[in-house]
This record gives structure tokens, C-alpha cells and sequence, in this order.
């Protein structure tokens, strides 16, 4: 940017993407300004300008006041600031700009350990919800395709890769075979930042020898609880967590809900064993939890609550593009947000044929206690409930 351009940006006065300052200082008065101007849309910030947007010159020599400016955006903040600078003398001194540019990378700029954004005329912390959106934004928070830069290629289990490409019929002990790394990039299980490989975030939730090992990652499991009553003000009898890989997940979810045991029902003289619930139903509402979560939200785990009169499985996110509770009842054509890691469901056979979840759920509730499976929607909020009932105050007999 050149002095014409600043100072009509001088004339038009401070805001979002303009402010002043009377001086450097030493120069930490201008930090929060540079990180939150980074971290948002960019702005400048011009030095040697009072609040009313006066002139009045600084008296340091313009050399050295650019090699402070210089030093200070490379080493002040968490990261190097990409910033142009510029400087004018005038009657009274000389005026120094700092254009600052949006930061790009894998998460936000921070200045003395702290996230600053610009709000209005002001560098001020984020809210939760705004640091929560700041961070979608710069992809730390991961969705399927993108990379997590803190695994690399070697925290693939490569033979549970083989065993998913087997699952599809194809062969991969016969001669000549690609290169492994070949088929990890084709499937969108590695990508190639920087000249290095990563696991893509379906890599990791499907293939990642330790899938919940990484800063993005350590919510992404089932977070399992058992009360005594009816609602979460209850006594709470048993946790447990289902952690690992997608299937993995799901299984140790299961076989957590398979530790209330089973109901004895007599027909005459006969005794038959009954679980809770039918794992069928159980199994498709934690299998859709899971796949169909918004892996945008951090700090926010999959949900199974068992309460004496029902089941509830939470899954962090709205429903996506376009879908209704409406449409899901119906069977209606399956949007998944996460589409890679659906067709890993389907391959191993962990989720029914697409479409078919909400209707399969409902048969098997029917046939096994007569009542419909229920969903809840809060799009504000950002979460689906699946609520499966139990025909009997099962759960504390069972404890």
C-alpha cells in the first residue's frame, strides 16, 4: 500500500480493518492489533496517527523503526505475521504502516499466548463459540479430506489398510503390486502437505493406529454413560468409553451396552434371554452416530446415555445438507457429510445398506417392544439425539 491509499484511510477514520496509534511505544501495544488483524480479515495499522486521526509524526529514525517493526512481526507472535510496511515523512516526523495480511496456517496466530480477533474497532479474545469457528476456519479443526499435521504416514496401520482393500475383493498379494503409498493417496487416506505425507483425518479415524492421539482428534470417540433414573441428575452407575478406530468404536460401544446384561422372559416353562435393546437398532444408531458426526465441532465426544427408560445416542452436529428428521424417517437418499468414512462403513459392513438406517431401527424396535425410535434435532445447538426405549425399567434391575 502506498501513502496515498494510507492516508485516505487516515481521513476516513479507525474501524474494523484500520487503527492508529500515537506511537510505538515498545511496540507491545501493537501486538494484539497485528494478531487480530492476522487472524480475521487483515487491516493496517498506522503508527505516528492519534485517535481523532491527526498526524503527528514519530520522532525515532525511520532505519531503525523499520528493523524494530521487522523483528517484531517475525519473533512477537506464535508464528512470522505476513505484513507489508511502509513509511512517509511529514511535517512533524514520519508516519510507519503496517499492512498486515489474513495469517494463513493450521490454526490461529496468538500473541502472548493468547488469540486475539478484531471486532468492530477493537482487538479483543474470541468467545468460545467465535475461537470455535476461528479455528474451522484456519482447517485445524479437520474435516475427512483434509490432513492432520501432527500424524505422518507411519501412524497408518498398514495391514488394517491391506484387510480393508481385501474386504472389496481385491487383491493384494498377487504380483505386480502398486506401491502401498499409491493406494494410501488414491483413497484419500495420505496426503502430501509441504513435500510430506499425513493421514488425512479418515486415515486416521479408519486406518490410525491410535486414532485419538492428536490435538483434533482427542474428542472423536464414544463417551458411554449408565444412570439410575431418568435424567442426568441421576445417580450415574457405570461409564465407559469406546475408543479406537471407527469400528473399533463402535464394537467396544456395543459391547460396553452388552455389560447391563440380558432380561430373562419365560414362555411357560421356557426361559429366553433378552438384551435391553435389539442390537440391531442399537448397533445402526451408534454406527450413524459416529459416521455422521461433524468432525468440525472439538471438544464434543458421541454420546450414549442409558437411562431406565430409554437409550439416547448423541451425535455433535446438525443434520447435513438439506436433510430433515422428516427425511430421515422416510428413508429418504442419504447426504453424509463424511462420505469416505460411510463407504468404510458400508465395506465393513458395520452400517446397513444407505438409506436404509432409520427404517431398519424402526422394524427392529417394533418387533422387539412395540414402540418407534424418536429423533431430535437442535440446528442451533448443533447435535442429533436418537432415543430407542426400553419396554421395562430394565437398566436398574440390571445394575
Amino acid at each position: 500500500m502506498e501513502w496515498p491509499q494510507v492516508r485516505e484511510r487516515i481521513e476516513t477514520g479507525e474501524g474494523r480493518n484500520v487503527e492508529f496509534k500515537r506511537g510505538p511505544g515498545d511496540l507491545r501495544d501493537i501486538g494484539k492489533a497485528i494478531c487480530a488483524f492476522a487472524n480475521t480479515e487483515g487491516g493496517l495499522i498506522v503508527v505516528g496517527v492519534d485517535d481523532g486521526g491527526t498526524i503527528i509524526g514519530v520522532k525515532e529514525h525511520p532505519e531503525t523503526m523499520q528493523e524494530r517493526l521487522t523483528s517484531f512481526l517475525q519473533t512477537a507472535c506464535s508464528t512470522p505475521v505476513s505484513a507489508r510496511c511502509g513509511r512517509q515523512e511529514t511535517g512533524g516526523g514520519w508516519v510507519h504502516w503496517i499492512e498486515v495480511l489474513r495469517q494463513r496456517g493450521f490454526e490461529p496466530l496468538r500473541y502472548r499466548q493468547r488469540v486475539w480477533v478484531r471486532r468492530e474497532r477493537s482487538s479483543v479474545q474470541p468467545s468460545p463459540s467465535e475461537l470455535q469457528d476461528l479455528f474451522n476456519a484456519f482447517g485445524f479443526v479437520m474435516t475427512e479430506e483434509q490432513v492432520i499435521p501432527a500424524a505422518g504416514a507411519d501412524d497408518i496401520d498398514r495391514e488394517v489398510f491391506r484387510s480393508f482393500l481385501r474386504s472389496q475383493g481385491l487383491d493384494t498379494e498377487g504380483w505386480p503390486q502398486p506401491d502401498v503409498t499409491d493406494d494410501l493417496r488414491n483413497l484419500e487416506v495420505l496426503d502430501e502437505i509441504d513435500g510430506a505425507l499425513h493421514p488425512t483425518l479418515f486415515g486416521v479415524m479408519a486406518f490410525g493406529k491410535e486414532p485419538q492421539a492428536y490435538p483434533q482428534t482427542r474428542c472423536f470417540f464414544v463417551e458411554c454413560t449408565a444412570y439410575a433414573g431418568e435424567d442426568r441428575g441421576s445417580e450415574v452407575i457405570l461409564v465407559g468409553e469406546g475408543k479406537g478406530r471407527i469400528d473399533e468404536q463402535v464394537r467396544r460401544t456395543l459391547g460396553w451396552a452388552r455389560s447391563f446384561g440380558r432380561r430373562e422372559v419365560y414362555h411357560g416353562v421356557v426361559r429366553e434371554d433378552r438384551p435391553l435393546l435389539p442390537q440391531r437398532a442399537l448397533r445402526e444408531a451408534i454406527v450413524n452416530a459416529v459416521i455422521h458426526r461433524d468432525y468440525t465441532i472439538t471438544g464434543s465426544k458421541t454420546m450414549v446415555d442409558v437411562f431406565v427408560d430409554r437409550i439416547e445416542v448423541t451425535s455433535p452436529g446438525a443434520l447435513p445438507n438439506g436433510m430433515t428428521v422428516d427425511k430421515v424417517r422416510r428413508g429418504g437418499r442419504p447426504r453424509s457429510r463424511n462420505e469416505s468414512m460411510a463407504h468404510y462403513a458400508v465395506v465393513a459392513r458395520l452400517m446397513e445398506q444407505r438409506g436404509r438406517g432409520w427404517p431398519v431401527m424402526r422394524r427392529a424396535m417394533q418387533e422387539f417392544n412395540a414402540t418407534e425410535p424418536e429423533m431430535e434435532h437442535d440446528p442451533d445447538s448443533r447435535w442429533v439425539c436418537v432415543t430407542l426405549r426400553l419396554s421395562e425399567r430394565a437398566v436398574r434391575d440390571a445394575s
